[in-house]
């Protein structure tokens, strides 16, 4: 037994999910659903499905928000960039990982190509999903610290054994499903803020879909890809790991309850300050021309993942807290609308994003924050944000995340297909398989 075949055995293996695991499953599934489908109007989707297009695969999968059929990895890939590219999908605290944009389209891949119930599907998405979120907390902090993408090199993980789950693969082959898949595992962090970064949700999606369905046909890997000596730990983790984190009561305490929904699309360690930014402008009436300074006590990873006083496209506004703030002053909103290039460069918000400033604090935690806005009349009003909306402690109601999905779909299908599609998703556990929800989310 070691490290890798322990989870192999879990995934493989577990007969009963908790309740409340299908529940949040289903979630998050409405929720990469609704981010997919307002994300395929991007010209940056655009150009990935037709490059997927132009690759002329035979059409088995589905692609989110659009009309084309191609294979389930090149599917995979385009729905993982999708999930991924408005930064409005879901984070597990503490490790920032994104686990659902790289293992939904894997899940989903697998479950139409194999005709899975909607059911199984749920349930292989949550075994996937824990998979990715425990291996984040074995190399949390260290390996994110070193300048790696957790979402990108430890979804693929999640993929992998999600597809695998649905693909019915014993725990053997899932060994070599997650060596093949951690073989893969890449993402650096200096593409935040570009294209770049959804393509490791992209790529972590594919990948784990092909190396589920490789080890499947009997394609081999190493027998411990996680703590073998040249393995994920020792190369991409030197600086330290956690076998506990990763094996800690496997089965019966869940770090998918550490998983919180996005209610603002952008880098998750900023949504404290909007929080707090949006309740003094509503509780003061506060305008941009009766702010002088806004400042805020933080945790550590802000200015490390989103120190960008002065960003020049919508990409990077997502991964500056001081264009956060300032949308949040002057719209007192953090949807996909505030991160456009033209809102970026509104002279409005680019005037109270020069008044934005932080200052660490070690004790501080991701979902925290304190905020003092000072005004032209020398007051001062200030607020603390001990959880921010979303996070774990504060979670996303299901009524605001059917907000959010009507926002998001009825833009691009109208109201009547958004319902009927959040009602599939919401019932997806008593459908005889998927087919009806991927129609309905297909263009």
């Amino acid at each position: 037994m070691n490290p890798t075949r322990s989870l192999a055995e879990f995934v493989a293996d577990t007969r009963d999910v908790p309740r409340f695991a299908i529940d949040e499953a289903k979630r998050t599934l409405i929720n990469v659903i609704a981010i997919s489908i307002s994300a395929s109007e991007h010209s940056s989707s655009r150009r990935l499905v037709a490059w997927a297009r132009a690759e002329g695969a035979t059409p088995r999968s589905t692609v989110i928000g659009s009309d084309l059929r191609t294979s389930p990895a090149l599917a995979a890939q385009v729905n993982g960039f999708l999930a991924h590219l408005q930064d409005y999908d879901d984070t597990h605290f503490p490790t920032v990982l994104h686990p659902s944009a790289p293992t939904w389209p894997a899940v989903l891949a697998a479950a139409e190509e194999r005709g899975a119930s909607g059911l199984d599907t749920l349930v292989a998405f949550a075994l996937g999903e824990e998979v990715a979120c425990r291996i984040a907390m074995s190399v949390h902090p260290w390996h994110y610290d070193a300048g790696w993408h957790i979402t990108g090199t430890v979804g693929v993980f999640g993929a992998a054994a999600g597809a695998g789950r649905v693909m019915g693969l014993d725990a053997g082959a899932l060994v070599n499903a997650l060596g093949l898949a951690g073989t893969q595992a890449s993402g650096v962090r200096e593409v935040f803020g570009t294209d770049g970064k959804p393509m490791h949700a992209a790529k972590a999606a594919a990948n784990g879909y092909q190396a589920a369905d490789l080890a499947r046909m009997g394609h081999n890997a190493a027998p411990d890809i996680l703590g073998g000596r040249r393995g994920f730990w020792a190369v991409l983790s030197p600086g330290g790991h956690s076998e506990d984190a990763l094996l800690a009561d496997l089965g019966t305490r869940w770090e998918l309850r550490r998983n919180g929904l996005k209610p603002y699309a952008n880098g998750v360690v900023s949504h404290p300050i909007q929080d707090a930014v949006i309740r003094l402008r509503n509780e003061h009436a506060l305008t941009p021309d009766a702010v002088t300074r806004i400042e805020a006590r933080v945790c550590p990873l802000v200015l490390e993942l989103m120190n960008r006083p002065d960003p020049h496209a919508g990409l990077e506004g997502k991964f500056s807290f001081q264009h956060c703030a300032a949308a949040a002053l002057v719209d007192g909103a953090g949807h996909d609308a505030q991160f456009t290039d033209a809102r970026v460069a509104d002279p409005v918000i680019a005037a109270v994003r020069a008044r934005v400033s932080a200052v660490v604090d070690p004790a501080i935690p991701e979902h925290e924050a304190y905020v003092t806005i000072t005004l032209t009349d020398g007051r001062q009003v200030a607020t603390h944000v001990e959880h921010a909306s979303g996070s774990p402690e504060n979670p996303l109601p299901d009524a605001v995340l059917d907000q959010k999905f009507r926002a998001l779909v009825e833009p691009v299908y109208g109201p009547a297909r958004a319902a009927r599609l959040l009602d599939a998703a919401r019932n997806l556990d008593g459908a005889a398989g998927i087919g009806e929800l991927l129609a309905l989310a297909a263009r």
